[in-house]
């Protein structure tokens, strides 16, 4: 992949993304996962949900601004950098917070809270990758944008083994013309399982490629078309859209997953090319 052309995808995931967050973050106002977060950081008494929307809202939307201005323009990657920083790290820092987490099923992240938070990992590690990529070696930059993406497919694919996350998943599989066909051949744990045996294997084959590059392209697409799959249910899934707010709660746990489609683009730019930054 060219420079130019990664450049470009990455940018439009990142501009798009942001700019669908920012508009439906600022429509949504009140919201409950703001809430948790100021109640993490005790600032409960001291910012109302409302003014984090609009705060929220706006680092989102300038999150998509500069991720389009940077595609021609490197100066502006630096302050893309700042933005994804406290983007992701302000929600990742509650995952400290037990809530985000099941404890009776050993520690799996919560659905719909501790999934999505995971998700900013990925815009933790293109922050890193903006602001350090010529400090580091080809092989560190490999590791750091595959591993949110390795992380998610591993927490996520290892609870499809559950009877939760099968039931939490069934409304989204049965509005997929692309999915819904499973549970007319398998019962609904059945196919959550081969979903999770999938992400599984996807993964596998993205570590293994860190040594075998002959698995690179297979090790992306499967963990590609996982992303892939999961923007189509952002038209078939009902709960994702608002005429209201543009994109719901669960419309934005979905939209997440252009940033680990970013990720492997990265990764795939790097394994086919000598520079370490775009």
């Amino acid at each position: 992949m060219k420079e130019s052309s990664n450049k470009v995808i990455v940018g439009a995931l990142l501009g798009v993304s942001g700019l669908l967050m920012a508009i439906s973050t600022l429509l949504i106002g009140q919201d409950a996962s703001l809430q948790r977060v100021l109640d993490f950081y005790l600032l409960d008494g001291v910012m109302s949900s409302h003014y984090a929307s609009l705060l929220a809202g706006f680092a989102f939307l300038a999150m998509a601004i500069l991720a389009m201005l940077s595609i021609k323009k490197r100066k502006y990657q630096d302050v893309l950098s700042a933005f994804l920083l406290v983007i992701s790290i302000v929600p990742l820092l509650t995952l400290l917070d037990s809530s985000r987490w099941i404890a009776d099923l050993g520690g799996f992240p919560a659905i719909g809270s501790g999934q999505g938070i995971i998700k900013y990992a990925a815009l933790l590690a293109l922050a890193i990758h903006f602001l350090y990529a010529e400090k580091m070696t080809l092989r560190q930059q490999h590791v750091l944008q595959l591993f949110p993406v390795v992380l998610v497919l591993l927490w996520i694919g290892g609870m499809k083994f559950t009877l939760l996350e099968a039931q939490g998943i069934e409304d989204l599989v049965r509005s997929s013309p692309l999915m819904s066909w499973m549970y007319s051949i398998w019962s609904v744990q059945t196919a959550s399982n081969i979903i999770g045996v999938y992400d599984l294997v996807a993964l596998s084959l993205l570590i293994l490629s860190l040594q075998f590059k002959r698995l690179l392209l297979p090790g992306i697409a499967m963990a590609g078309a996982v992303m892939l799959t999961t923007q189509t249910f952002l038209f078939t899934w009902p709960a994702a859209l608002s005429g209201e707010t543009l994109l719901t709660s669960g419309g934005h746990f979905l939209i997440k997953d252009l940033w680990f489609i970013a990720n492997l683009v990265l990764y795939y730019y790097l394994n086919n090319s000598d520079q370490k930054t775009f």
